[in-house]
């Protein structure tokens, strides 16, 4: 299976390659599980997409709030058990 990948700049202009896992929606907001590179030892992150209606892009940022990213874990964590 052909994993999606997404592309986002990163602090210094350089680009940064995300493999996605699975994506989600919740209390209308996206939100993607995301890993570094396609080995089983990848780190997985979580992106939230904050883009307005007036974006004609996604707006996508890395979830740092604890309680925010515990939330959406667990939900990924049952989507992926599925």
């Amino acid at each position: 299976m052909e994993q999606d990948q997404i592309v986002l700049e990163g602090e210094n202009g350089e680009k940064l390659i995300f493999y996605v896992l699975e994506q989600t929606r919740i209390a209308g907001r996206s939100y993607l599980l995301v890993t570094d590179s396609k080995d089983e030892e990848a780190t997985a992150v979580i992106l939230r997409d904050d883009s307005k209606d007036t974006d004609l892009e996604s707006v996508y940022v890395f979830v740092e709030d604890d309680a925010e990213f515990e939330a959406i874990a667990g939900v990924f964590e049952g989507m992926l058990d599925e």
